[in-house]
């Protein structure tokens, strides 16, 4: 039988409780998940690659992953490269709405052209991160917002940290 490897891509600046929701709802469809840090500085990201990656260590040694295997990785450039090098069967992603599927469906389109062999798995976002998102996260946060249960506590911690400097 051969391993089920999945990436999860993503910038995951900061990550969200949407992001983990997924996480948890992907663990007993694969044997193996990579969480892939997408390192994309055009997107003027509140966190370094290197933070974003030791955030999710943290916060996923936390999670229960029964028989799965969670592992982090960062990466530059094409996702389905990434996938293909990291030998992934799947690449999963998250969708809240009628617009995020619309994008998500032309990536997918796009991945499979790249990469017949990888297959997209789309999850829908639990009711209550439905409309949670990293940018208006970021935003919410930077205006005094407050961001209680839609992002883990060590994520929040940090982004006060990084205000206050």
């Amino acid at each position: 039988m051969s391993l089920r490897r999945a990436i999860f891509p993503g910038s995951f600046d900061p990550l969200t409780n949407g992001h983990l929701d997924i996480i948890r709802r992907s663990l007993p469809l694969f044997d193996e998940i990579i969480i892939a840090v997408l390192n994309n500085p055009e997107k003027n990201p509140m966190f370094s690659v290197e933070e974003r990656c030791e955030m999710l260590r943290e916060i996923l040694s936390e999670v229960e992953a029964g028989k799965c295997c969670l592992t982090v990785d960062s990466f530059s450039g094409l996702t389905a490269d990434f996938a293909k090098k990291k030998r992934a069967a799947a690449i999963v992603r998250g969708i809240r709405a009628i617009s995020d599927y619309e994008y998500e469906l032309r990536m997918a389109l796009m991945n499979r052209r790249l990469e017949p062999e990888i297959e997209t798995v789309f999850l829908m976002a639990a009711e209550e991160y439905s409309y949670v998102s990293s940018n208006l996260m970021k935003q919410i946060f930077t205006l005094g917002g407050r961001v209680e249960g839609l992002i883990p506590a060590l994520v929040e911690a940090k982004m006060r940290e990084k205000l206050k400097k």
